[in-house]
């Protein structure tokens, strides 16, 4: 049974997805827990966008054809393996030719359900910057680098509360320092896909908390609009002594090699200055992390303070702590910020 469904519905089916889009399409951006079936390589897309262009619909179809007729088989195998029940949604760029055709193909190869996306993949770009623009209640985690800020994040994920992990899905952790240790981030276009899928699993009238961040976490740029939330959202600031921040560092990095550290702390030279990155950079061939760690934190503490700064000073909340103390913190900031009446 073939059947076409607006974006909402579509998301509502609980179906493998596939998508027939090329590669390059695919990595850009996808559907969270999409699988590429490709109907075209990137270079034969390319190859057929163009004949359109060029010489009209009926030969790029034509081309189209030559080009995916030896696939066929193999389209429907990668199908089965990935829904064996025979029952599968699917999607391209637009909601037409290519969905279209694998559609029939694999309802012609005796699937039981087969769904396609109306308006395809850029229907649901448009669903997840709508739904990214929505009011939500944000309660905001701040404080100064090493300061226990996704721990806390966890704690408070523990305690039950709602949490995005906005690092987590970028894959970096927001400094020169942060992409040690990470896989390779996301395209901007597929982190706003995560975000989307994160909130999507929350409930709207419930407080979600996230980390403060700048606008670009690594190679990543955060929403406009969920910036600006995040900007006038009550901030829980941490305010955790410099030695215990730097001793936190040095856990979270410390396993890097002295050339990835130093490679780190040359890219913020000219901010933290020559001397104190000579200084770092001495401290570091000589295994002395901690206190490279305590230089850097110079730099991070001002340009962070610099950022707190530009808030509204009454929605922020200062929290002291012990490094030990984070569990104990999480109990106190999810009290605070029931009892507080939302912005």
């Amino acid at each position: 049974m073939l059947r076409a469904l607006p974006v909402a519905d579509f998301l509502q089916e609980q179906l493998p997805v596939a998508d027939v889009r090329s590669p390059g399409e695919f990595e850009r951006g996808h559907l969270p827990g999409a699988v590429n079936l490709p109907l075209f390589s990137d270079h034969e897309r390319a190859v057929v966008g163009t004949l359109y262009k060029q010489r009209g619909r009926e030969a790029a179809l034509l081309e189209g054809l030559r080009l995916v007729g030896p696939k066929l088989a193999g389209i429907v195998e990668a199908a089965t393996a990935l829904a064996p029940e025979r029952r599968i949604r699917v999607h391209c760029w637009r909601g037409g030719e290519r969905s279209g055709s694998v559609a029939w193909l694999l309802d012609r190869a005796g699937f039981d359900q087969v769904i396609t996306l109306k308006g395809g993949y850029k229907s649901f770009r448009n669903h997840v910057l709508y739904q990214l623009a929505q009011p939500r209640r944000l309660e905001v985690i701040g404080g100064y680098t090493g300061s226990g800020k996704t721990e806390l994040l966890h704690h408070l994920a523990a305690l039950g509360e709602q949490v995005v992990d906005l690092e987590a899905l970028a894959a970096h952790k927001g400094s020169s320092f942060g992409g040690l240790g990470q896989g390779p981030q996301p395209r901007t276009e597929q982190f706003e896909n995560m975000l989307w899928a994160a909130f999507a699993n929350t409930d709207p009238t419930r407080i979600t908390w996230v980390e403060d961040e700048s606008i670009m976490i690594g190679r990543v740029k955060i929403p406009d609009a969920l910036f600006l939330r995040m900007r006038q959202a009550h901030l829980h600031f941490i305010e955790m002594e410099a030695d215990e921040r730097a001793e936190r560092s040095v856990a979270d990095y410390g396993d890097s090699s002295i050339q990835e550290l130093a490679a780190a702390m040359k890219r913020i030279e000219r901010r933290l200055g020559p001397q104190h990155c000579k200084a770092a950079l001495e401290a570091l061939e000589q295994g002395d992390k901690r206190t490279a760690a305590l230089i850097a934190l110079r730099y991070y503490d001002k340009a962070y303070a610099h950022g707190a700064a530009q808030r509204d000073q009454q929605t922020i909340t200062r929290w002291p702590v012990r490094a030990t103390d984070l569990h104990t913190l999480a109990q106190r900031t999810v009290e605070h910020a029931r009892n507080t009446p939302p912005r």
